[in-house]
């Protein structure tokens, strides 16, 4: 048996340190925390300082119980979870949990994976710190205060089944405020006017230095050029310089992957994750733009042998960003000389872009000439201005160049060399264009450039960044999505061969790709917060909780006062505004319908989105339509909503039954026999005839057939189905996995059965013992489990309170009323 135990959150981080340690050391996983607050109450007691209840999560009692029993077999355990507040907040559950004797535990961290990095901790380890604790525990707690109270709230005053969190409902709000500078923009347009002028057999293409906002008088400029002399006032020549960007952080090489790799937030987060796990570059959650010396040096050897002496400027760079935590080291290779990356084909390139980042981080700067070319129009007092830019010597331009958000035409005209050209020299204009072009409204945002915001906001961490963009679409507050733009007309007034032509064109704009868009539900939950909680979803508020959180991993500031400071005033809100808000339905008056003269409204109804025909008081009932994709509370027209009441619309009948066209949430489709038949993109529901409708019916039947293995005259709802993978039982909406030893064309009836039956059992076994942990209501045998969890919760949490008031310190007494992991409820 080894004399050391050291414990990692995660199996492929224990694999990498096991290869670096000896025989006397075994490295083992918690799979991430193994305690947390209980999920079917507050799991925070309100009355007592606002002490949490931690119980040990149901999937991770066998692996407590097998680092338990490894821990009491070795001489010493260390604790070797991530080095930041999360990380420390696991070491400690780990303490609490196994009932570890802090005389034989040590805490060890590091930020890189490598063998000198484990080395070194091992050598030099420490004690627990319960302020980085406290800091963790702080945030769980208020988040959970803030879910469990807002949430229940959204459910009787907006729809059932919502949810609200502290970080989640500020950055939904960040792109509802968007949305509506979007709806509210007015485009201007203005004319740009460009000029090629021919020299030597070359052009020179240049921009008019200011823009025309008249089509008049651009078109006068226009005339006038086709008798105008045109000569070079000026040229101006200046040398200029492009510096690297930092290294990564954990916002800015989530925003590069989006813009250089094409990856979310999320996919970034992973695939870092298993980088470092792998031991290839260091911690991924980090603030910090700084390098290490060694890594400096490392930089230094690679360049020089690489590129040569002249490419090779050594910096350190300065963090910026708001509250910056602990001061671990900017992403990088942990070994520099290893230009590419072991693994699969996302953790290459992800490892590319960080490995020449880095390196890029300590090249010498690229120099650049800048050329302007001024001329004069004459008669007119503006000029052409040519602009050109050269690189002269690329510097760290030869390994990296940082990408950019700004969806903005840069009108800087060409790059690159300029047509040799004199001062004096007269130019004769190949052509000249006046093209009408539009102002364009705030760009929405993608999930990197909200990242962005968010940190400039000094709203969330680099470990909530990704959990929280990825919770806001998850609970349907906000979707990420490409969407279609539209064509626009424009004039171009242009003189070629000295003739003045006039044309309006069409061009298609608009055009929006992965970007984030609010629903209609995360409009109107940002709209009741606005109305009710304005301070837990204020920017500053947000930030200001940030700090606080800094101040108590700094021993600043305590936990248990800055959350009382809080719930002190948020809980008499909720309480008022549960007893005195009215029914939250976003409701919008579209007009009156021209044939009944009733009311239309646009609403948020129990099932989403839709529009009412009618008063909800009178005494006719109201008529009712769901919103079809693509269409908004906020921009349903009269004339959309009146096209939505045209349905449901009976086409005739067949076999007996009606046939009957609709629209649903996710498009138009054909009822007939109590089933559901899509209508094909791009048929008009308004005029799909009965023949039509028949034919789509009878696709879908032959579909179904050709994917039917078996059925059952004794109930149809019975069958046997080819599926992706593999043949299935299904009955109703339920299915089944037809076992390996069976052979699914000689099933009978009663085998299906009893195969349900069989699968049916276990399902509910596991599902009553994981719903009984959650509280939930159920079968009896559900019932049971969560008596006896509640007995094993009560008895573990007895026993954590006796052994840590014997053997802890006061910090680890105050650091156990506050634990929990960082994400949102």
């Amino acid at each position: 048996m080894a004399k050391n135990l050291v414990i990692v959150e995660s199996p492929a981080k224990a694999k990498t340190i096991e290869g670096f340690l000896g025989k006397d050391y075994t490295v083992m996983s918690s799979f991430g925390h193994v305690r947390d607050l209980e999920k079917n109450k507050t799991g925070v007691d309100l009355e007592n300082g606002f002490q949490p209840n931690y119980i040990i999560s149901p999937d991770k009692k066998k692996v407590v119980s097998e680092l338990k029993k490894m821990a009491k077999q070795s001489e010493r355990v260390l604790l070797a979870s991530d080095e930041d507040r999360e990380g420390e907040a696991i070491a400690w559950h780990l303490v609490e949990a196994l009932d570890l004797n802090l005389k034989k535990t040590e805490r060890i961290v590091f930020h890189e994976i490598t063998k000198s990095a484990i080395d070194n901790a091992i050598k030099n380890p420490r004690s627990i710190d319960y302020n980085l604790v406290n800091a963790q525990q702080a945030r769980r707690i208020l988040d959970r205060l803030v879910g469990f109270e807002l949430s229940p709230l959204l459910w009787k005053k907006v729809k059932p089944s919502l949810s609200a969190g502290r970080v989640q409902s500020v950055a939904v709000r960040i792109i509802v405020e968007r949305e509506e500078e979007i709806q509210k923009f007015k485009p201007e347009s203005q004319f740009k006017i460009t000029g090629d002028f021919k020299t030597d057999g070359k052009v020179l293409s240049t921009e008019l230095s200011q823009k025309i906002s008249d089509r008049n008088k651009a078109r006068e400029l226009i005339e006038h050029c086709q008798t105008a002399e045109f000569e070079v006032s000026k040229v101006e020549k200046k040398p200029g310089k492009k510096s690297p960007a930092p290294p990564f952080t954990t916002s800015t090489l989530q925003q590069e992957a989006s813009r250089k790799l094409g990856y979310s937030v999320s996919k970034t987060m992973t695939v870092a994750q298993k980088l470092y796990e792998t031991g290839q570059i260091t911690y991924m959650r980090t603030d910090s733009v700084n390098l290490s010396g060694d890594a400096i040096g490392m930089a230094k050897d690679e360049i020089l042998n690489e590129f040569g002496d002249k490419y090779h400027k050594a910096r350190n760079f300065a963090t910026k960003s708001k509250g910056a935590q602990e001061a671990h080291e900017a992403i990088r290779p942990t070994y520099l000389k290893n230009h590419q990356a072991n693994g699969d084909k996302d953790m290459k390139r992800l490892y590319e872009l960080i490995w020449k980042r880095t390196i890029a981080s300590q090249m010498s700067e690229a120099q650049i000439e800048k050329t302007n070319i001024y001329i004069d129009i004459s008669g007119r007092k503006e000029k052409f201005v040519g602009r050109g830019e050269v690189i002269t010597f690329d510097g760290f331009l030869k390994v990296y160049l940082e990408s950019s958000d700004d969806e903005e035409d840069s009108g800087e005209g060409q790059k690159g060399v300029l047509p040799p050209i004199q001062k004096g020299e007269q130019l004769v204009p190949k052509s000249i264009d006046a093209i009408q072009r539009f102002s364009k409204h705030p760009p929405r945002y993608t999930e990197a450039s909200l990242v962005k915001k968010m940190e400039e906001l000094g709203i969330g961490r680099p470990s909530t960044y990704a959990p929280t963009i990825s919770t806001i679409q998850k609970r349907g507050y906000v979707v990420k999505e490409d969407r279609d733009g539209f064509e626009r007309k424009y004039l171009h007034i242009a003189l070629v061969n000295s003739k003045v032509i006039e044309q309006q064109k069409t061009e298609k704009t608009g055009y929006e790709k992965s970007k984030l868009f609010p629903t209609d539900i995360g409009v109107l939950v940002n709209k009741f917060l606005l109305s009710y909680f304005e301070n837990i979803i204020d920017y500053g508020f947000t930030a200001q909780v940030e700090a606080e959180f800094d101040k108590i991993a700094h021993g600043k500031e305590e936990w248990d006062k800055m959350i009382e400071d809080f719930y002190s005033s948020f809980h008499p809100k909720v309480v008022e505004t549960e007893e005195k808000a009215e029914r939250f339905r976003g409701e919008r008056l579209l007009g009156e319908d021209p044939k009944t003269g009733k009311n239309i409204y646009a609403k948020i109804g129990r099932y989403g989105p839709m529009v009412q025909l009618g008063d909800t008081e009178s005494e006719e009932k109201p008529k009712f339509a769901g919103l079809r994709k693509g269409q908004s509370l906020q921009t349903i027209t009269l004339e959309e909503a009146l096209e939505l009441f045209k349905f449901p619309k009976t086409i005739g009948e067949y076999e007996g039954e009606e046939l009957v066209v609709s629209i649903g949430r996710f498009g138009p489709y054909v009822r007939h026999k109590s089933k559901f038949y899509s209508i094909p993109k791009g048929e008009e529901p308004i005029d799909l005839a009965k023949e039509r409708a028949i034919e789509i019916i009878e696709a879908k039947r032959q579909r179904d057939r050709e994917r039917t293995i078996k059925e059952f005259p004794q109930d149809e709802k019975v069958k046997i189905l080819k599926g992706r993978y593999g043949p299935y039982i299904s009955i109703g909406k339920e299915n089944f996995r037809i076992p390996k030893d069976k052979t699914p064309e000689e099933l009978s009836y009663e085998d299906c059965l009893q195969i349900a039956e069989t699968s049916g059992k276990t399902s509910r076994k596991s599902t009553g013992k994981k719903t009984a942990a959650a509280g939930k209501k159920g079968t009896a045998k559900k019932a049971g489990a969560k008596k006896s969890t509640t007995k094993k919760t009560a008895s573990k949490k007895t026993s954590a309170k006796k052994s840590t008031s014997t053997k802890t310190t006061k910090k680890s007494a105050a650091a156990k009323k506050s634990s929990g992991k960082k994400s949102e409820t």
